[in-house]
């Protein structure tokens, strides 16, 4: 598996990537929420100053991706907030690669970037629907931030925070 900066000529295949990947979470969201969750996934801000995206490759195929938001940045269009610490954004594996870590392994490329950069955290939000990519954040030692979770729309949803202590 190599992980490697996406190029820009692929940015349009990895919105369609995301997409799909989280296709499955239409059947549990309301309407209004999977129109949402659909809007930040196919938003440009991915390619906004200072965001690096990430590509999982395996035998020439992209696997899967990840954006790393840099501390500092607006990490969410409808927030006007800047985050503290560097965010890992809409993680996405193509069904055919899924159970092979690589979800794990773009996680594990954004935690070393952000050591490397001599970060004291990075954190994430995820769905209380996705139990999944939540069992995994917590194998990896992420820690629960409750204090930074929020509920987008009144649909009983908590988008959670979770927090790398690097």
């Amino acid at each position: 598996m190599l992980i490697r900066q996406a190029k820009s000529s692929e940015f349009f295949l990895l919105k369609e990537q995301r997409l799909s990947s989280y296709q499955p979470y239409k059947e549990v969201l309301t309407p209004e929420h999977w129109e949402m969750l659909k809007a930040n996934l196919a938003s440009t801000n991915d390619q906004d100053p200072g965001v690096e995206v990430f590509v999982a490759e395996i035998d020439g195929h992209i696997a899967g991706s990840v954006a790393l938001f840099p501390a500092e940045s607006i990490a969410y269009g409808w927030d006007t907030q800047k985050i503290e610490y560097p965010e890992i954004r809409m993680l996405a594996v193509s069904a055919e690669f899924r159970s092979r870590g690589v979800g794990k392994t773009l996680v594990e490329h954004c935690i070393d970037i952000s050591k490397i950069r001599r970060q004291k955290f990075v954190g994430l939000h995820t769905g209380s629907f996705m139990e999944n990519a939540i069992a995994l954040y917590e194998k990896m030692g992420f820690q629960r931030v409750p204090q930074l979770d929020f509920a987008p729309l009144d649909d009983g949803i908590v988008v959670q925070a979770f927090r790398y202590n690097l």
